[in-house]
Formats: structure tokens, C-alpha cells, sequence
């Protein structure tokens, strides 16, 4: 079961962290008529997918609770503040979204759209923040509810690591919309981001495993050595796949690569903290629940995975071959006219 949260986790960070990568281009795009085609752009691509990324969220929560409740208690307890952020930026994030395209007025449709852009930025920060806590080992049986508990330079890099994760994920697969809407201009616009994206996630990985020495010695030790170094050197052949994917005329396949990025840092992060669920005081057998729970929970797990990747895959298949794209207003009064006559 703790393989399989961590597997959720990589999901979640490469499902949900395309959208908040989406949601921060949109913030950095400049005023209404500058960044009007790259928000056009963002709206159309993420309206059918960006709701569904968030069951690997709901997989996190309840895996932990259930299964690891000793976790769930210490890390919601030290760190209630910057996940309470998280949470909220996250409601908030999709109510502006949803709200701000209806809207006529343009002052709802700013509002709305600050919301939904500022929100991307600081939610997958306090997420990558309290992970950093976590691989610090700065969560403990008596550790109460205190700023040093995410606030420190690990959680801060760690922090910065996710919004430039992210960042590079929605720009690479807004590349990929671009093309697929027949709008080279954005492809271009995109692929420049996606690869200054790409520079600033390779010197934060360095800066973080130069900290992590002495900040998080367990984790970065086990970053250097065994399966955690296996999955670092995943992540650097796929930054330099991307590299070059998204120099071709064709960058399709630059999708794969950066989500092989951020999955196998993840990973990667995931495999140098064994045995520890929090370096270097709570291992995984001494946070996991009762063998019967995990049993079923296991169980559950395996049902929920047969009868929800199935679907999740045939949607992000309808949508990237086009396939639910929404009506236009002319086609809605052609439709009008047929069912009149």
C-alpha cells in the first residue's frame, strides 16, 4: 500500500500539476489583449480533462487516512496550515476557472480569472512544501503545529520544485493543444516555455540535492544510492529527451518524456526515503494501519483502479484526438433551426 500511494502521488503530480502548470502561464501572460490567445488556448484544452485529475488527489487522502493513519495524523497535524492553504487554493482555483468563462462582464472575468491563476501558483507550492517537511524528517510523535515544520529550506525548494514541475507539464502539453487547435504561433510560444521551464526545474533539482546533504541526509543519501539513484538518472535521460523532443518539428512525444520527469523525481523521492514514511522516525510498518485494513483497503484499491483508470484513459484519449470538443454558438443555432423545422 505504500507503493501504491506513492504511485498516486507521481499521478497526481503529473495529472493535476499539467492544470496547475496551465493555470500559471495564464497568470504570467500578460494584460487582457497581450495574453488573450494563450488564455483562449488554456480554457479550451484543460475544460475536459481538469476536474478528473483530481481523483488521484482523493487516492492520496483516503490511502493515507486508512492505511497509514499515524502519517495522516502527524504530518495533518504539524503542517494543518500549509495544506489547509493548498485545499483552499484548491477550491478556489476551480471555482474561478469554472466561473470565469460564463461571465460577460469583465471585471467578473478578471476577478475570476486572478483566482484561478493565482491559486495554481501557491497550491502546488504549499503541497511541494510539506512534502519537504516530510523528507527532512522535520515531522515527529511531538511535533506540534509550527512554521520550522515546512518552512525551511528544504520545504522551500521543494516548493519552488513544484510550480516549475508543474509549469513545465502545462507548457509542453499546451504545446501539444496548440498544434492540435492549428495554432502554430501558440505551439511556438509554448515549446520557449516549456524549455525555460525545463532549466529552471534542472538547476532546482541540483540546488536541492546540494541542500538535502545536510538538511535531509537520510533522503539524500538514498537520492546518490540504490533505486533512489536509479530513478534520478531516469529523470535526467527523460530532461534531455525533452530537450530535444521539443526541438523537433513534431514534439508529440515530449509529453511522455516530461511527465517521465516529474514521475520519476517523484519516484525517486519516494525510494530514497525507505524504509522511513518520514525520515527518520516513523518506517512504514510502524505507520500502517491493521493487516486487515490494509487488506482491504488493498482490495478497494484494486477495484477503484479497474473500474476508474479505464475510464480516465478513454477520456484523455477522447480528448486529445478532438473528440469532445464543445459546440460553437453558430452550430447551436444550426441545431436550433433543425429541431424547429
Amino acid at each position: 500500500m505504500a507503493v501504491v500511494l506513492l504511485l498516486a502521488v507521481a499521478a497526481y503530480a503529473c495529472g493535476g500539476g499539467t492544470d496547475y502548470g496551465a493555470g500559471f502561464w495564464d497568470l504570467i501572460a500578460g494584460g487582457a489583449e497581450r495574453g488573450k490567445r494563450a488564455r483562449w488556448l488554456i480554457d479550451h484544452a484543460m475544460a475536459p480533462v481538469w476536474e478528473v485529475n483530481n481523483v488521484w488527489l482523493i487516492f492520496v487522502l483516503v490511502i493515507m487516512w486508512t492505511g497509514f493513519p499515524v502519517f495522516f495524523q502527524r504530518v495533518f497535524t504539524a503542517m494543518w496550515l500549509p495544506l489547509a492553504l493548498a485545499a483552499v487554493g484548491t477550491v478556489l482555483r476551480g471555482a474561478g476557472f469554472a466561473l470565469r468563462k460564463p461571465l460577460t462582464r469583465l471585471a467578473g472575468r478578471r476577478l475570476y480569472g486572478a483566482m484561478f491563476a493565482v491559486s495554481s501558483l501557491l497550491t502546488p507550492f504549499f503541497l511541494g512544501a510539506a512534502a519537504g517537511g516530510v523528507a527532512s524528517g522535520r515531522v515527529t510523535a511531538g511535533t506540534t503545529a509550527s512554521t520550522d515544520a515546512w518552512a525551511n529550506p528544504t520545504s522551500l525548494l521543494f516548493g519552488l520544485l513544484a510550480v516549475a514541475a508543474t509549469a513545465l507539464l502545462g507548457a509542453v502539453f499546451l504545446a501539444a493543444d496548440a498544434r492540435r487547435f492549428s495554432a502554430p504561433d501558440l505551439d511556438g510560444y509554448f515549446r520557449r516555455r516549456a524549455l525555460a521551464a525545463l532549466a529552471v526545474v534542472a538547476v532546482l533539482a541540483v540546488i536541492t540535492l546540494v541542500v538535502t546533504h545536510k538538511d535531509a541526509p537520510h533522503v539524500w543519501h538514498g537520492l546518490t544510492h540504490g533505486v533512489g539513484l536509479v530513478f534520478v538518472i531516469v529523470a535526467a535521460v527523460a530532461t534531455l529527451a525533452t530537450v530535444w523532443l521539443l526541438t523537433r518539428p513534431s514534439a508529440d512525444r515530449s509529453r511522455v518524456s516530461a511527465v517521465g520527469v516529474v514521475a520519476s523525481a517523484v519516484l525517486a523521492w519516494g525510494m530514497a526515503q525507505r524504509p522511513y514514511l518520514i525520515p527518520t522516525s516513523l518506517t512504514v510498518a510502524e505507520g500502517a494501519g491493521a493487516h486487515t485494513t490494509l487488506r482491504w483497503l488493498g482490495l478497494v484499491t484494486l477495484v477503484a483502479v479497474v473500474l476508474v483508470l479505464p475510464a480516465v484513459v478513454l477520456l484523455y484519449w477522447l480528448d486529445t484526438h478532438g473528440e469532445l470538443e464543445g459546440l460553437t454558438d453558430a452550430e447551436l443555432r444550426r441545431g436550433g433551426a433543425r429541431d424547429e423545422g
